[in-house]
């Protein structure tokens, strides 16, 4: 069994005020992008890991991230205006490796999310391989309506990495393009097309991703000293 990481980096810092890429930002020495990189190549089992960037900051990711990566390699890919054009960029580019049967689980993680952690990384492969697909999610509050009241029930925030087998998400995502469909994440693609149990596994509220300046400066907070 194998694992295929992709990490969507193609994002900006216009957001977040900066002028490089927010996955470009220090955090602890770092690179935000790094962290997860990290995380991705301590599975056991992962045999491709793929980046996906904007074209124009390509040298900018390859040199932030060669320093860490040992005598390991990663596939960096350009990306597309979309999220799920992204997404689909990095499917066929590893659609070879997963028709042949050399992976069998593909995990999609926002690279402006640093402090995902390994337990998580670890429980949403495990999981997608038992039954299918395995996503995070959070419990959400003090949500409103809108007419302002307050909603009650219980409500989940969906978090990355999540983790497909490998076989459903790149059929799923070569009928969205046959079909020009659009998912808002990985399991809206795969739910839309393919019969796919996708189980919740728990996320954690220090998942954040890095969107505004202050999310920058929390996450230097909530970072473990010792990543």
């Amino acid at each position: 069994m194998s694992t295929a990481v992709v990490i969507l980096a193609a994002g900006s810092g216009s957001r977040v005020g900066a002028e490089v890429n927010k996955v470009l930002l220090p955090l602890r020495g770092v690179p935000v992008l790094v962290w997860s990189v990290r995380d991705a190549l301590a599975l056991p089992d992962v045999r491709r890991l793929v980046l996906v960037v904007r074209p124009e900051d390509r040298a900018a990711v390859e040199a932030a991230v060669a320093p860490h990566l040992g005598d390991r390699e990663v596939l960096v890919v350009d990306g597309g205006a979309t999220r799920h054009a992204s997404e689909w960029a990095a499917l066929r580019v590893l659609a070879p490796a997963i028709e042949a049967g050399e992976v069998d689980v593909v995990v999609v993680h926002d690279g402006a999310r640093p402090l995902a952690g390994r337990p998580l990384w670890e429980a949403v492969v495990s999981t997608a391989r038992e039954v299918g697909g395995a996503i995070p999610v959070v419990p959400v509050t003090q949500l409103l309506r809108a007419n302002h009241t307050l909603v009650t029930e219980h409500v989940g925030g969906v978090q990355t990495p999540q983790a497909f087998r490998a076989a459903d998400v790149l059929e799923a995502y070569r009928a969205a393009s046959a079909e020009g469909f659009e998912g808002t994440d990985t399991s809206a693609c795969v739910s839309a097309y393919r019969d796919v149990e996708v189980a919740a596994v728990a996320g954690s509220p220090l998942n954040l991703k890095v969107t505004f300046p202050e999310d920058v400066a929390l996450a230097e907070e909530l970072s473990p000293t010792g990543s």
